[in-house]
C-alpha cells in the first residue's frame, strides 16, 4: 500500500513529489495516476519510491491518502466514475470545488480536505492553507514546508484569492525592470536586480517606509492612484467568482 495516491499529475503534483522525494532519505511511497503519461513516467524514473498506477481506480485502491490534483473543468466527470474507500482520507487540490461537493462526489471518506499548495511546495517552502486542519492533510503539507488549519471555510476561500495574486506580484516586478532598461540598465541586470530587491522581504511596510524617504513617497503615490483600492477590488472579485 502506498502511503500517497495522486489522481491528476499537473505542475502542482509535480511539485508535491518533488518535495516528498527529492533528497530525501526515507521518502514515502507516492502512486500516480496514468492522465499525464510523460509526467508521471518522468516523476516515476526519477524517484524509486514512485509508481505508476494501471487507471485511477488503481490510484485509490492502492493507496492509503488519496489527493486530488484534476483540473476543475475535468474533476466532476473523472471523479463520478470511480469508487472510494470509505476509510481513506481524501484531500482535494482542486480550485472551486467545496467540501459539501466533494462529499456528495466521493461519499463518507475517513477525513475529507481542502488544500492550496504552490510551487514552492518542490523546495518544501511556503505554507499551505489546509480546511479543515485533519490529520493526514496537515500531515502531507507538514512535509511539505508546513500545513495551516484553517477551520472557517470563508478564510479558506479568501487564502484561496489571495493565491491568485502571484503572477499580478510577477507583472509588477517586470514593469520595475522594464523601467530600468528603458533608462540603460541592460535587462538581464535589471530582473536580477528587482528579483534581490524582493528576496526574503518580510515584516511590516513600515520597516521599509523611512519618513520622507523613497520608500515612503513611493507608496503613497501608488495609494494615490488608487492602486490598493483596486487590489482589494480584484481580490473581493476573484472571491465572488469561487463562491
Amino acid at each position: 500500500m502506498h502511503a500517497y495516491g495522486l489522481l491528476g499529475v499537473g505542475e502542482i503534483a509535480g511539485a508535491m513529489v518533488t518535495g516528498l522525494c527529492e533528497g530525501v532519505d526515507d521518502a514515502p511511497a507516492v502512486l500516480l495516476s496514468p492522465r499525464n503519461a510523460e509526467r508521471s513516467a518522468a516523476l516515476a524514473a526519477r524517484y524509486p519510491s514512485v509508481a505508476v498506477a494501471a487507471d485511477n481506480q488503481a490510484v485509490i485502491d492502492g493507496c492509503a491518502t488519496l489527493v486530488l490534483s484534476l483540473r476543475p473543468q475535468d474533476a466532476r466527470a473523472v471523479l463520478g466514475e470511480l469508487r472510494f474507500r470509505p476509510e481513506q482520507p481524501v484531500i482535494s487540490v482542486i480550485a472551486g470545488l467545496s467540501l459539501a461537493e466533494l462529499a456528495a462526489i466521493v461519499g463518507a471518506p475517513g477525513e475529507l480536505a481542502r488544500a492550496i499548495p504552490l510551487p514552492p511546495v518542490a523546495r518544501r517552502a511556503g505554507v499551505t492553507p489546509v480546511h479543515p486542519g485533519g490529520e493526514a492533510a496537515c500531515e502531507l503539507f507538514d512535509r511539505l514546508g508546513g500545513a495551516a488549519a484553517v477551520e472557517d471555510a470563508g478564510a479558506f476561500e479568501a487564502m484561496s484569492a489571495a493565491s491568485g495574486t502571484i503572477a499580478a506580484h510577477l507583472e509588477y516586478q517586470a514593469a520595475i525592470a522594464d523601467w530600468l532598461a528603458g533608462h540603460g540598465v541592460p535587462r538581464a541586470q535589471a530582473s536580477r536586480y528587482v528579483a534581490s530587491i524582493f528576496a526574503d522581504v518580510g515584516g511590516e511596510a513600515s520597516s521599509y517606509a523611512t519618513p520622507g524617504g523613497i520608500n515612503e513617497r513611493f507608496a503613497a503615490l501608488l495609494d494615490e492612484a488608487g492602486v490598493f483600492d483596486a487590489v482589494r477590488g480584484s481580490l473581493d472579485a476573484i472571491l465572488e467568482g469561487l463562491a
